[in-house]
């Protein structure tokens, strides 16, 4: 499938493998993982389970990424799923004698993003890892930092983190904040602001109003320096307001 660079001057093609993957689970969990960074081309070669892509364990785990097992292809060798590819990365923790330069995705994938190939990402058997063979056709070994004590990642886990070092490579999504933007508050709010304070201060014997030195300048400072917004200058003055409400409760009698 085409992905779009983040910045949308070319496409780019990538493709999740799953090289014999044995547990139903691990198929629906990777279909998510790929999903959520944007990508949707997954084949399968050989599962254990030639009806996995349907099996409820494995559609529960995809937990809404239901197009990405629709669209996803089973087929029978790897030579069938490395078809219109130009450069393989293989995920193999395991240091070999020989075979392809080991590196970490963050080192690897950038100056990739910028080739325009048609990338495949491997992964091997949950029980057995890849065969060195299929590792040897690859051009990278991509090998995730972990710990050294235990560096045992969970197969839709390996793939998130793949995934997600090869958006980032491609550009990433812009964040989407989860609460509204604050709105700056201007020049007049803050003045008003200050004058409710002002108010508020002398009443309560902190400011002199014959002698107010430089403590309403300096409080303009304060609030320029905290570039204050429209809900904080509403709540400033909600307490300038509680302060002054004694003062009004004694004019109306």
């Amino acid at each position: 499938m085409n992905m779009w660079r983040g910045d949308n001057t070319a496409p780019m093609t990538t493709r999740f493998i799953l090289i014999q993957t044995s547990h139903a689970g691990n198929v629906g969990a990777a279909a998510r993982a790929m999903k959520v960074m944007g990508f949707s081309d997954l084949v399968l070669v050989a599962p254990r389970w030639p009806n996995v892509l349907r099996r409820e364990e494995t559609i529960q785990r995809a937990s809404g990424a239901l197009d990405v097992l629709t669209n996803a292809r089973i087929v029978d060798t790897l030579d069938e799923a490395l078809d219109g590819l130009t450069h393989l990365c293989a995920t193999a923790m395991t240091p070999r004698d020989f075979g392809p330069p080991t590196v970490t995705p963050r080192e690897h994938l950038p100056a990739l993003a910028q080739q325009g190939q048609a990338v495949g990402f491997l992964f091997g058997s949950e029980r057995f890892g890849m065969r060195n063979d299929d590792v040897y056709r690859c051009h990278a070994a991509l090998s995730i930092p972990t710990n050294p004590q235990f560096g045992s990642l969970n197969l839709a886990a390996a793939i998130q983190v793949v995934a997600y070092e090869w958006r980032m490579a491609l550009g990433g999504f812009a964040v989407q904040s989860a609460t509204p933007v604050s709105q700056p508050a201007d020049a007049a709010q803050v003045a008003g602001m200050l004058a409710h304070w002002e108010s508020a201060l002398v009443h309560i014997g902190f400011l002199d109003p014959q002698a107010p030195k430089k403590l309403l300048p300096r409080l303009n400072q304060l609030a320029n320096r905290a570039q204050l917004t429209q809900e904080e200058v509403h709540i400033l003055r909600g307490v300038a307001k509680s302060v002054l409400a004694p003062v009004r409760a004694v004019d109306r009698q």
